[in-house]
């Protein structure tokens, strides 16, 4: 069992009260961490270490911090397997999984920043009479809050921009997946990063997480998370007037037409339904299909989803592991429960069956991946946000139709249309109310593109020059008389 710490001016230090928060392998439902609880005096720590590294980290060049970012890359890559292996337990999804995309993208994203931020030319425009340069400097300290989906994915993703423009941070991951948080701060110690520049502070949200919020001298918040909480982090920051950037909740669609690639449709469906269980932002949980061929997909769908392997998570051939924890279980169940009570067919899943899965029985969050039929698109399952291995089917007859159901949502993240008609998948994606959209794939990222959503899915931008905007304040130099030779 590990007992992790927060990190604080290059230092691992218990919460100053003494308490402790205890964290769980989904799997096996075993404690495997205790963590601190930290309050706001711990809170006040961090926060006097980074103001104290602000100064010299700002100091140095661009290129030098650049250079920092691919030095972290270069280690986190060489503890690929101890990321994976340590997201796994945390989380319990797949093995492979964690391999391809937690362990695999944490190292991209700070090289992605670094090579990034080295093609950066400093903005000029020229008048007649005078030159506008346009100046960068750091926010100063800033705020990162991440979930517990993809935890160090989601937290490099913030971190690398933040440093690359000067910032110090302080940094608060889901207290229910706080390992490989702690291992990049382990990373970070190792590579003597100056003290204070990366602070990370382990606890509940409405404790830890709050006092990050409220404190005054923390200049901007990065915030990813569920949409309620996202309107708490709005109420406390908006009015202090920090910067803020909110990457909230999803009920994305998967659009079919009949022209579409069938089996490819089919494939790019299950990926986007079942990735993580589920438990991804991105994951298209409403399945809107043209009516022409909704029968055809509808079997081939059941039966690709009835084909996953479900288990053990340290098992290499899983491909679905536990949902985050047995009470988010039974908050999927409630709606498998809901849906029934809607009038919905559950055509697979449902159930906490499992496959190639040599654990005790009835131990772990388990859940079958669940797929029901004959909803209303406008029910409360095919509204809400459930973050899990389920998703509901709904046919359409024409264009119009389909994006008056698609944009019936509340939530505007993302989406993916499938269609052999590259010219009706742009028109029609344009049409949709969301951030992204993916047109005959889903989650094929360029990390240069803007990423975020609308209507409560949140808001503002991450990705490329939308990270470097937001974690630096732009200052426009006008120099009268200047010709800009």
């Amino acid at each position: 069992m590990h007992a992790v710490g927060n990190f604080i001016d290059g230092s691992f230090l218990p919460a100053q009260s003494g308490k402790t928060l205890n964290d769980f392998d989904p799997a096996t439902e075993k404690i495997v961490a205790t963590i601190p609880r930290s309050q706001t005096e711990d809170v006040e720590s961090a926060v006097a270490a980074a103001h104290s590294a602000q100064e010299g980290w700002a100091n140095l060049t661009l290129e030098q911090r650049a250079n920092w970012l691919d030095k972290i890359a270069d280690a986190l890559e060489e503890k690929t397997e101890q990321i994976a292996q340590t997201e796994s337990m945390d989380t319990g999804k797949p093995i492979s999984l964690a391999r391809r995309v937690d362990a695999a993208r944490s190292v991209s994203n700070f090289r992605f920043f670094a090579e990034f931020g080295r093609q950066q030319t400093q903005q000029t425009f020229q008048m007649e009479d005078a030159l506008n340069v346009v100046h960068r400097s750091p926010v100063g300290t800033v705020g990162l809050i991440t979930p517990w989906n993809l935890p160090l994915y989601l937290l490099t993703w913030k971190v690398a921009p933040a440093l690359l423009m000067g910032n110090t941070i302080i940094a608060k991951p889901s207290e229910i997946t706080p390992l490989t948080a702690h291992l990049l701060a382990e990373t970070v110690l190792e590579l003597e990063l100056p003290k204070g520049v990366f602070n990370l502070i382990h606890g509940l949200g409405p404790e830890a997480g709050q006092a990050i919020l409220e404190h005054p001298d923390i200049k901007a918040i990065s915030f990813t998370g569920g949409t309620e909480t996202g309107r708490i982090v709005a109420r406390t920051a908006a009015p202090m007037f920090k910067k803020l950037s909110l990457e909230l909740g999803g009920k994305n669609a998967t659009v079919i037409f009949a022209d579409a690639d069938l089996q490819s449709a089919v494939e790019g469906a299950v990926r986007a339904a079942f990735t993580n269980s589920g438990q991804v932002c991105l994951c298209g949980s409403r399945i809107f299909v043209e009516e022409k061929i909704f029968k055809q997909f509808k079997d081939l769908f059941v039966e690709n989803v009835n084909a996953i392997k479900i288990g053990n998570p340290m098992d290499e051939t899983t491909e679905m592991g536990t949902v985050i924890s047995p009470e988010h279980l039974l908050k999927v169940e409630s709606y498998i429960r809901l849906a029934e009570q809607e009038g919905g067919v559950i055509l697979a899943g449902g159930t906490r069956e499992m496959t190639g899965y040599n654990g005790p029985d009835g131990v772990g969050a388990f859940l079958r991946p669940t797929v029901v039929d004959n909803l209303s698109y406008t029910s409360r399952c095919a509204t809400e946000e459930i973050f899990g291995p389920m998703v509901t089917l709904h046919s359409f007859t024409s264009e119009q139709e389909a994006l008056q159901m698609v944009n019936s949502s509340e939530y505007g993240l993302a989406g993916s249309v499938w269609t052999s008609n590259l010219e009706r998948g742009e028109r029609f994606s344009s049409q949709i109310d969301s951030g992204i959209v993916w047109v005959n794939t889903w989650l094929h990222r360029d990390l240069r593109t803007p990423f975020g959503g609308v209507k409560n899915s949140g808001v503002g931008r991450e990705g490329g020059q939308w990270s470097l905007d937001f974690f630096s304040e732009l200052t426009n130099i006008c120099i009268k008389g200047s010709n800009g030779n």
